[in-house]
């Protein structure tokens, strides 16, 4: 289980310009709940997965991880338990590496560093049947650079990176925003399967509220770092696009979006 616990973070203290995104804000993320979180930009959404990822620390508050308190774990020692997909593929893949050598590098997270061979032989058959299940015919392009890849493909293959190792939370940071229409459905489904093989604990933030409606068993929309809709079980089930476009469309209104 996920629980922040009373968390507060401004930006520029103390000055003019400071802005309070979250004030004694509290949320729990249950074990194996795929959450997904909609909002107007600037609403917090983005923010709160820096706070739980480590990149932007808190100003008051606590991050509780099965019980075990994490608020002042760096960002590197997280990522043993927490894997993230960015909006932007590039950020999960080693572009001038091939498709073996990213998928070795991400095999030996966590893992004590030593010297010795970047690839391990053995592991290249494992590589190539994760890759098959993608069904983009990248198990046939093991010696190709990412470089090459489109985004799709290269981001399929950081969603199969991030996952390759055990972890308990999968962190999904408008991971199809910067894709066609096409290959978002694509990586949605993916992500759907492997969510739901491994059984991880996922928050996904999305822009795309069809999305946030059928996948997932939670539904939160932010504003001003505040929750002004939680939806989870039966009602999240019954949810239509037209039940939350509404309030969305205020708010978004209100922040000039």
């Amino acid at each position: 289980m996920l629980e922040l616990k009373d968390i507060s973070k401004y930006y520029n203290p103390g000055t003019i310009n400071e802005m309070c995104l979250f004030h004694d804000f509290n949320l729990k993320v249950e074990k194996g709940e795929f959450l997904s979180i909609v909002g107007s930009n600037g609403s917090g959404k983005t923010s709160l997965l820096n706070i739980i990822c480590g990149s932007i620390p808190l100003d008051r508050g606590a991050i509780i991880i099965n019980d075990t308190d994490i608020t002042k774990k760096p960002e590197y020692k997280r990522i043993r338990n927490i894997g993230r997909v960015f909006q932007n593929p590039a950020m999960g893949t080693c572009p001038s590496m091939t498709i073996l050598e990213n998928l070795s590098l991400a095999d030996n997270k966590g893992k004590s560093f030593h010297l010795g061979r970047g690839t391990d032989k053995k592991r290249i058959d494992y590589y190539r049947e994760s890759l098959k299940v993608l069904g983009l015919g990248l198990e046939d392009k093991l010696d190709i650079t990412v470089g090459s890849l489109s985004g799709g493909q290269r981001q399929a293959l950081a969603l199969l990176m991030t996952t390759i190792t055990p972890i308990e939370f999968l962190i999904l940071d408008e991971h199809t925003a910067a894709l066609d229409p096409k290959t978002a459905e694509t990586i949605m489904e993916l992500t759907d399967r492997i969510v739901k093989e491994k059984a991880l604990t996922t928050i996904m933030v999305t822009h795309n509220l069809r999305y946030a409606i059928e996948y997932g068993s939670r539904l939160l929309m932010f504003h001003k770092g505040e929750a002004v809709i939680d939806k989870k079980g039966k009602e999240k089930e019954e949810l239509k696009i037209e039940d939350i476009l509404g309030k969305f469309n205020e708010i978004s209104i209100e922040c000039g979006n």
